[in-house]
């Protein structure tokens, strides 16, 4: 019997399929991305979101893009040359590491990076809002979240005290401009 570690690594290796979308507020008819964990070995399966040195080293695959992990240390060299890829994925290994809002947020205000970014990993329906609002334009749902329950989520509020990457006006700016 194969020791945990053993079943670990092959998991780790494994691509990943994820069935529920949400792209862009609307439930994805298809996916064709998988996320590859396996920093490597390129995927037989493609298009693929890879680690991000094994991306950096095969840019010149126009079917593979980067898998950013939640410690990525973002800064202006590696944000422009993301500008090159397809989309990029942001890992979220537990829901509870909220890492990735930072890297989605920093790469639309910060790099002003305008293609594709998907959450990926432990995304729950909780979070969908959040993720819009820092800037992520794509979710890939963990395989328990149900896609009618995200769509709702994604619109349960229509008034937003905070800004955002939407919004770059706060809900009490909004007020005192029409008071004066």
């Amino acid at each position: 019997m194969p020791s945990n570690d053993t079943q670990a690594e092959a998991m780790e290796q494994t691509p990943v399929h994820v069935d529920h979308l949400i792209d862009n507020g609307e439930l994805a008819a298809e996916n064709a991305w998988c996320v590859s964990y396996d920093a490597q070995t390129l995927p037989e399966q493609r298009p693929a979101f890879v680690p991000l040195a094994l991306w950096q080293n095969n840019q010149a695959d126009t079917e593979l893009a980067p898998l950013l992990a939640s410690d990525t240390e973002l800064n202006a060299e590696l944000a422009s040359e993301l500008k090159a890829a397809p989309a990029v994925a942001v890992d979220f290994p537990a829901f509870t590491d909220g890492r990735g809002y930072t890297i989605a947020r920093l790469l639309r205000e910060r790099y002003g990076f305008t293609g594709e970014i998907r959450a990926v990993g432990d995304v729950l329906v909780d979070q969908l809002d959040y993720m819009r609002r820092c800037g992520f334009s794509t979710m890939a749902l963990r395989d328990d979240q149900h896609p009618e329950d995200a769509l709702r989520a994604l619109n349960a509020f229509s008034v937003r005290y905070q800004t955002d990457v939407e919004v770059r006006q706060a809900l009490f700016e909004k007020r005192l401009a029409t008071t004066h």
